[in-house]
């Protein structure tokens, strides 16, 4: 199940907390280290959003009841699409759950309003460690330096490659210091000797976070510069979008209109696709498919600038500033972030756990993907998902503008300029 993905070509939900109060304060969290475990007694709430994933959460809580027998947690499943609006509501009327899971996009506009507690007297207390999670991952989670929220998982991108098609196409299998003329060239002979078929040398998905973002921060540009400004007008930034849409303009990549009919993620699944920019979310669904004995995976390929870079998301625990001091929940939510709990996950095959060192349960669900990759990625070459305190608002222009550059209506550098100014004037109303 995927969390984040809004993609270009979807709109995110615009989310504007209102009547907000920030009387719910963080005063008297202190957390007693002294309260024996089964003297910790009451009822708190988990919101998620992945069916998928519920019956993992119910086997983390059960787990955590062996220690705190008398604390009831119980699960809020709340679908996706509705999930950000209904904390949106939650969050004006002072009822948000007590735990709930948050990504990156959402995570300042509820911070920025007060209505998270800071992890900070967890870490004084000793239950939890941020130096047990990527960098990359702190750094969603943290406003104006300070962390809110406890990494659960995390994804980077990568190239997944169908090695059969490579095979059938007389096309050597991409290696590690490949280059983005190498990609190229590589999804144009694989088109011209396999179109007829019906297949792509590049089926990607015109993904923000698996395609549009890597390119740019792999070339040097920016979504979000150190200013805080839009990075699109940024020269490097616009050829980073420029290399898709040259693979698109010479029939190597579906057009946004083939796309939407048949999505470059199933066309890849149903082996009509070489090569595809995503994250290690896909792995459960590629051993799912037809195509789950051909693929593999190998890193981005190098851009112009001789660097690679990926953004890296997860998951992130985080608890609300009305149950602050609630030992119940400080306690929960200190053991979401244990070792024990993200063991756990990766046995159970639902994420790819954010605690260092727990992710080779992960790796080992498909050994023949090379699975590593993604790993090394998150430590060598990751940057955090680019976000501000309304992310949604500039998250819509994506998907209003880019998808014009990508079908050649318009040049690439009037669509940047464009996009560019709209999200500038987003980021001032942030202010």
């Amino acid at each position: 199940m995927r969390y984040l993905r809004t993609g270009v070509g979807i709109a995110a939900v615009a989310l504007v907390l209102t009547g907000c109060s920030s009387a719910a304060s963080t005063e008297g969290a202190e957390v007693d280290t002294s309260i024996d475990p089964a003297d910790v007694t009451g009822e708190i709430s988990y919101a998620i959003w992945d069916v998928n994933q519920q019956p993992a959460m119910e086997q983390l809580i059960a787990d955590f009841n062996e220690t705190y027998p008398n604390v009831d947690v119980s699960i809020e499943l709340t679908a996706y699409a509705q999930y950000f609006t209904k904390l949106q509501t939650q969050g004006s009327s002072g009822t948000l759950p007590d735990v709930m899971w948050m990504n990156g996009p959402n995570f300042q506009l509820f911070a920025s309003n007060d209505l998270l507690a800071p992890l900070s007297p967890l870490e004084e207390a000793g239950l939890v460690d941020t130096a047990n999670y990527p960098d990359a991952m702190n750094d969603i989670y943290t406003l104006d330096d300070t962390q809110y929220g406890i990494p659960k998982d995390f994804d980077t991108i990568a190239v997944f490659y169908n090695k059969a098609i490579f095979e059938r196409a007389g096309v050597d299998a991409p290696t590690a210091d490949w280059t983005w003329d190498d990609y190229r060239s590589i999804a144009k002979e694989i088109t011209d000797k396999l179109g007829d078929e019906g297949i792509f040398g590049s089926g990607d998905n015109y993904d923000n976070q698996a395609m549009v973002y890597p390119s740019i921060l792999s070339n040097g540009g920016s979504i979000l510069n150190e200013d805080g400004e839009s990075g699109y007008d940024d020269p490097a930034s616009i050829e980073g979008i420029q290399f898709w849409t040259d693979l698109i303009a010479d029939g190597s990549m579906p057009t946004p209109a083939q796309n939407a009919d048949t999505s470059g993620l199933q066309r890849f699944l149903n082996g009509q696709a070489a090569m595809l920019w995503s994250g290690n979310w896909q792995v459960s669904g590629l051993l799912d498919s037809p195509v789950a004995d051909d693929v593999t995976v190998v890193e981005l390929p190098l851009a112009p600038s001789g660097e690679r870079t990926t953004v890296i998301h997860g998951i992130g625990n985080v608890m609300s500033a009305k149950a602050a001091g609630d030992p119940a929940a400080q306690a929960f939510l200190a053991y979401l972030g244990s070792e024990e709990a993200a063991v756990t996950q990766a046995e159970l095959g639902v994420a790819n756990p954010a605690f260092t060192g727990t992710q080779q349960a992960f790796v080992d669900s498909a050994p023949e993907y090379n699975l590593q990759i993604f790993l090394d990625a998150a430590t060598d070459y990751a940057v955090a998902y680019p976000v501000s305190k309304n992310t949604s608002a500039w998250n819509k222009l994506e998907g209003d503008l880019l998808p014009e550059a990508f079908s050649g209506a318009q040049p690439v550098e009037d669509i940047a300029a464009e996009l560019a100014d709209g999200m500038n004037q987003a980021l001032a109303k942030e202010k």
